[in-house]
Formats: structure tokens, C-alpha cells, sequence
């Protein structure tokens, strides 16, 4: 099992790097942030660009694997996007995990004055994003023309570091977003569904997801085991970081359900991920060598 952290952009990097450099010396092996503008109730408080976070993070560590946790076009144009990927990737020497989503409602949507879609339309529009995403990082010079999209001789020159691109984590409960990942994602993410008070509830619909993709895979004639399967545990109605011991639970059981990741989140003073840093701590220092063995 492969364990993540997510470090919201809610800091200046004179504070915020301690943390990037801390979760590559405790021995994370991934680490996200959330690719947004402004997000839910925090939009009033401190919030910086996601890719220009995880360029800073590259130079400040090593070996850790850094990502979007999600990346989508509520604001973003692949062919603009493609430039700040094949940076990271190379400031990076080839850790970038690109996450992708299809984008919710909310402040993203709604802060550059456009429409805010229904879900069959955002999902169109991530449809169009991914495939012309994956178009123009493999091939220099891509002319495309799409419903949401185009673009004219848009360049990737160098390329990524990892070829043939970066790996694409895809977020995806839908059946037509799944379709997606078995398409293009060299990983998936989900945050399950169920109600938002109960925990088994929540735990039986990562299960169906996971079997829904088993199949999504199979009917695509793709190998399930080829694909890496990410769960954002703080999706769940408990704080996965609530203590040390529920924390091993959630990994436990996500393993049994054949997720090859798991991500957390560093616990914040209060609001989102409120916690006690103590328990980060803990887990970090006295569990994850267990836990990621």
C-alpha cells in the first residue's frame, strides 16, 4: 500500500515548505494539492496557484511523488495546461502524478462569470479536456477542433520527462467518467458516495465503485490490475487522522478492497480536516513503515 498526504495552498511557502519537505522525510510516498481558485468556505482566507506550489515542492525535495487532487476545466485549457505540466514534470526530474476531474460547482465555476453546467455537460466538457490533454502532452504540434475545445498547432516541445506523459489519475464514479479512466488513466480516484453520517454506508458504495470499475475495465478489454486505484479516505464522514489507530483501520480496509493508495489529509486548526497534528505525527513516525509494507 502507497500512502498520500494532501497540503491545501492555504499558506505562504515561508510556512508551507516545512510541511512539503516533512511528508518526503517521513516517508510519504505521494504528496497533492487541490487545484482550485478559491475553495468552499476557505475562499475568504489565504489560497495560492496550485502548480506554481507543486514547482516550489519539487526543488525542495527529492524523491517524493506530487500532484493535483484535481486538476479539471473549470479554468484550465490543455493547451495552456500542457506548459505547466511538462514544467513541474521537469522541475520535478518526473514525479508529477497529474489528478483530473471533471470540476463541481462552486467558486471555480462560477468566479470567471460563465454558466454553471448541469453534470451531463461537465462531463462532456472533461471528456473533450482529457482527450485533447492526452493529445497535445504525447504529440508536438496537435490541431483539434471539439464541441468545448480547440486547438492549433499547440506545442509540448520538450515533452515530459516521463514518457510518454505524465501519469493520469483520474477521478471518476460515473459510469462515463470510469469509461474515462480505462481510456486514459494510468491511475483512478474516488471519494465513494453514501450518506455523509454513516461510515458503513460509505464504505459499501468504495466496494460497489471498485467492483463498477472492475467491470468498466474488463468491457474496455483492459487488465484491472494494470490500473493504480487511489482512495481519498477524507471522503469518508470520519477524519481518517481522528487517531492513529482508525487511521490503520481505513488503510486496512481499503486494502482489502484491492486499492493500491490511499490518501489523507494534514490536519488543519479547524474547518475543513480539522485535527490534531499529534496524530499525524504518530502515524507518521511509529506506523507508515508498517503500513506501507
Amino acid at each position: 500500500m502507497r500512502i498520500g498526504i494532501v497540503i491545501l495552498p492555504d499558506q505562504r511557502w515561508s510556512q508551507a515548505q516545512h510541511r512539503w519537505r516533512q511528508a518526503e522525510e517521513w516517508g510519504f510516498d505521494h504528496a497533492w494539492t487541490y487545484d482550485h481558485l478559491g475553495w468552499r468556505d476557505l475562499v475568504d482566507g489565504p489560497w495560492f496557484d496550485s502548480m506554481s506550489t507543486l514547482t516550489a515542492a519539487a526543488t525542495v525535495t527529492s524523491r517524493i511523488r506530487l500532484g493535483t487532487l484535481v486538476a479539471s476545466p473549470n479554468f484550465r485549457h490543455p493547451a495552456a495546461f500542457v506548459r505547466q505540466i511538462t514544467t513541474v514534470d521537469d522541475v520535478s526530474g518526473g514525479r508529477l502524478l497529474l489528478g483530473l476531474g471533471a470540476g463541481g460547482i462552486g467558486f471555480d465555476s462560477a468566479v470567471l462569470g460563465g454558466e454553471t453546467l448541469p453534470p451531463r455537460e461537465r462531463v462532456d466538457r472533461f471528456a473533450e479536456f482529457t482527450e485533447l490533454l492526452d493529445l497535445i502532452l504525447r504529440e508536438d504540434g496537435t490541431t483539434w477542433r471539439g464541441d468545448w475545445f480547440a486547438a492549433v498547432d499547440a506545442r509540448n516541445n520538450p515533452g515530459c520527462v516521463q514518457q510518454p506523459r505524465v501519469p493520469f489519475v483520474v477521478a471518476a464514479n460515473g459510469p462515463r467518467s470510469m469509461r474515462l479512466v480505462a481510456r486514459f488513466g494510468q491511475g483512478w480516484v474516488t471519494t465513494g458516495t453514501g450518506d455523509d453520517n454513516d461510515l458503513a454506508s460509505w464504505w459499501t458504495s468504495v466496494s460497489t465503485l471498485s467492483e463498477r470499475m472492475d467491470r468498466t475495465l474488463t468491457e474496455a478489454g483492459r487488465d484491472p490490475v494494470t490500473l493504480d486505484r487511489y482512495l481519498l479516505l477524507d471522503s469518508a464522514p470520519v477524519f481518517s487522522l481522528t487517531s492513529a489507530q482508525f487511521f490503520a483501520d481505513q488503510v486496512g480496509r481499503a486494502a482489502e478492497l484491492g486499492f493500491t493508495d490511499v490518501v489523507t489529509h494534514w490536519p488543519r486548526a479547524s474547518s475543513w480536516y480539522a485535527g490534531d497534528e499529534a496524530v499525524l505525527v504518530d502515524v507518521a513516525t511509529r506506523l507508515l513503515p508498517e503500513l506501507r509494507g
